[in-house]
Order: structure tokens, then C-alpha cells, then sequence
């Protein structure tokens, strides 16, 4: 069923000024086909397509016209249907609506219904940090109405979703710089870098610090290797791993036992791994020796944030290995040491924290849930 003429017009309307305004956002509009709706009762998106119900557009002032399809488009470019995963749906449409009225509040020309939801402190980060701080915090002070993120219908799934909205968002940023307009919110930016690699999961960056897979299989059976049988051979090849957990007021219980637990995991997988424990706020605490028989000790801290400590004590307690590193879990909001220690360090960064880009060195990746 199309749309009455007038809400046709209005639509159409909508689409040039966005045009005129934004070249990047029009073009992204244009992958989109806006629908009649009469089972939602404002708008939505299934990914794919967007849905107005016709008395909500009706009733829409032209800037809040555009700032709403602006909304759902971004939803579904910014892939934010697949992009939850197994996460509680609800709370994600909030993150998510969050991170998207933040984007379009720092345009000009644009407006938001009274009645979205909003929170400054938060906007500025990814729909996934979003979701975990409110994971931690509750999100009890947010009026929801019926969600815009639609998952029930047939659209197009995963690859096939993730490659429609990727030529997309390059066709996009193409016409946006030969219109001379290159540049995107700060919002925008973070959420478009939040689909890059940038984005895998900081589990699997820390099997791959933790978990060397040996390349010499010479006099090993080979019979064994697809099954994952390499501990004959890993018993000849011990790592050292210095972990650090940030104890600081900033880093909640929940993420503190979320990678204690992780580790723990890897250490049953890969009994060739030798670790100690540190827990660090302004001073630090340790080293505790781990093990996969080992029950991890309970955490000690509370206060600021200073990475100094823990990298002079392993600098201090050089490790006779020759393959070591470092890891620590942390919100990255503390005082360096200059110079950076000689072995190799992974960040793992609690949502809400620096951006990755901040840490002086080492590699950096995001804490999130899945």
C-alpha cells in the first residue's frame, strides 16, 4: 500500500533537503525504501527498509521529518540489527537510539521528536560501550516507547546485509567530498569505525597474545594437528604472561570478573602459559602466580589510576623467557610511563574509556559484551 499523496510530498521534500543539506545522508536515504506502516505507531527500520506510520509522518513539522528518517537510516547503514548480536533487544534499541539522536543533535537543520531519548554523557560512544554502561548502570531513567529496530520481518541476513550498506556508505562518502563536504560528526565517525576491524572481539586479540600455535611441526604426528593436539609440542614453547587488572572505582565488579574469567579460560586451554597477577589502582598489589589450578585472588584497590607501578615491576623482574607480554584491563584513564616498556602490551579497554587511539603504546581493544 503506498502513501497518500500528501505524505508522499512531504517525503520528497524531506529527501531534498537532506540533499541539499547533507550529501552524505541523502545518499544513504536512497538505499533505504520508506514504507506505510500500521504495526508500528511511529517509525522503524528492519535493516533494510524504513516504515512511517502515516498519522506519525502526518503530524511531523519538516525539520522533525527529517531528523526522524534521519534516524531510522543511520539505524539501518550503521547496521545496528546485526550488530546486537545476543544482546537484550530492548536495551540495545536504547543504546542505539542513544548514539544515532546524538549524531543528528549535532547537525544543523535538524530536529528530534520531544520525546527521544537523549543522554549527552553517553552519546559520544559506541552503540556497544553504550550498551554495557547501561548494562552496569540500568537505563531506568529512559522513557522507551515501541522500539524501531524490527527483526521479525525477511531481511536480507548478515554478509549479503553488512555488503548492501557497505557500497552504500562508500558511495556516500564519494558525493560528500566531491561536494565538498567531507567531513562527518564526531558521532558519526566513531560509529563508522565501530564497523571496521577495530571492532573484533577483544577476546580473540588476547588468544592471539596468549595462544602461540607452533609453525614447527617437524617429528610431531601430523595425524594430531587438525585436532588441536599440540600440547607435545607447547610444552617446549612457555610464554609469560603479566596481567594487570585496573581496580580502580571506575572499573566495575562485572568486568573485573568478566576477564578474570576469560584468563582463567585461556590458562586450562594452554597449560604451557606461565602468568602472574596484578591488581593496580594508584598503587599496585601482587604479583599473584596463576595457574589453570589456581583460584584467582580476590581484587584490592579502589582508588586512582597509575600504569607506572606494574610496568617497573615486570621491567624490574625481567622475565627469563624469551616470549613474554603484558595485558592490561583497563578504562585507560591514568598516567603512563615514558619511556613504554620493551615488551609487547594489549590494552583491553572497559566501555566508556579512552578512546584507543590514546594509548601511547601497545595495542588497544575494546571490552564488550556479545
Amino acid at each position: 500500500m503506498p502513501f497518500e499523496p500528501d505524505l508522499e510530498r512531504r517525503l520528497s521534500a524531506s529527501l531534498l533537503r537532506l540533499r541539499a543539506q547533507a550529501p552524505f545522508f541523502a545518499t544513504l536515504a536512497l538505499f533505504a525504501r520508506i514504507l506505510p506502516t500500521n504495526t508500528c505507531r511511529t517509525a522503524a527500520t528492519d535493516g533494510r527498509d524504513i516504515f512511517f506510520y502515516p498519522e506519525f509522518l502526518r503530524g511531523l513539522p519538516p525539520a522533525a521529518t527529517d531528523g526522524v528518517l534521519l534516524h531510522e537510516v543511520l539505524h539501518a547503514a550503521l547496521l545496528h540489527i546485526p550488530r546486537r548480536g545476543g544482546r537484550e533487544p530492548l536495551l540495545w534499541n536504547i543504546a542505539a537510539d542513544i548514539v544515532v539522536n546524538g549524531i543528528i543533535d549535532a547537525l544543523p537543520d535538524f530536529a528530534l521528536p520531544s520525546d527521544a531519548v537523549r543522554d549527552r554523557q553517553l552519546e559520544k560512544f559506541s552503540v556497544e560501550e553504550v550498551y554495557d554502561l547501561l548494562m552496569r548502570d540500568g537505563a531506568t531513567q529512559y522513557a522507551q516507547g515501541m522500539p524501531d529496530l524490527l527483526e521479525d520481518g525477511p531481511v536480507p541476513g548478515g554478509a549479503a546485509l553488512e555488503a548492501y550498506w557497505r557500497l552504500a556508505r562508500e558511495q556516500a562518502s564519494i558525493l560528500a567530498q566531491s561536494a565538498a563536504q567531507g567531513t562527518v560528526p564526531a558521532g558519526l565517525a566513531r560509529e563508522l569505525g565501530a564497523l571496521g576491524p577495530a571492532s573484533l572481539d577483544w577476546r580473540s586479540t588476547l588468544w592471539r597474545y596468549l595462544a602461540r600455535t607452533p609453525t614447527d611441526f617437524e617429528g610431531f604426528d601430523r595425524r594430531f594437528l587438525g585436532r588441536g593436539l599440540y600440547l607435545e609440542t607447547l610444552e617446549a614453547e612457555t610464554l609469560k604472561a603479566h596481567i594487570a587488572i585496573d581496580t580502580s572505582g571506575s572499573v566495575s565488579n562485572a568486568q573485573m570478573d568478566q576477564f578474570a574469567a576469560e584468563v582463567s579460560g585461556i590458562l586450562s586451554a594452554y597449560p604451557h602459559i606461565q602468568s602472574d597477577l596484578f591488581y593496580a589502582d594508584a598503587a599496585l598489589h601482587g604479583p599473584y602466580p596463576l595457574s589453570a589450578d589456581t583460584p584467582m585472588p580476590p581484587p584490592i584497590g579502589g582508588g586512582g589510576t597509575d600504569f607506572r607501578p606494574f610496568f617497573a615491576a615486570v621491567s624490574q623482574n625481567s622475565s627469563p623467557f624469551a616470549d613474554a607480554v603484558c595485558v592490561y584491563l583497563t578504562d585507560g584513564m591514568g598516567v603512563f610511563p615514558s619511556p613504554p616498556p620493551t615488551l609487547p602490551v594489549l590494552w583491553v579497554v572497559t566501555p566508556g574509556g579512552i578512546a584507543l587511539s590514546a594509548f601511547p603504546f601497545g595495542e588497544a581493544v575494546r571490552l564488550l559484551s556479545s
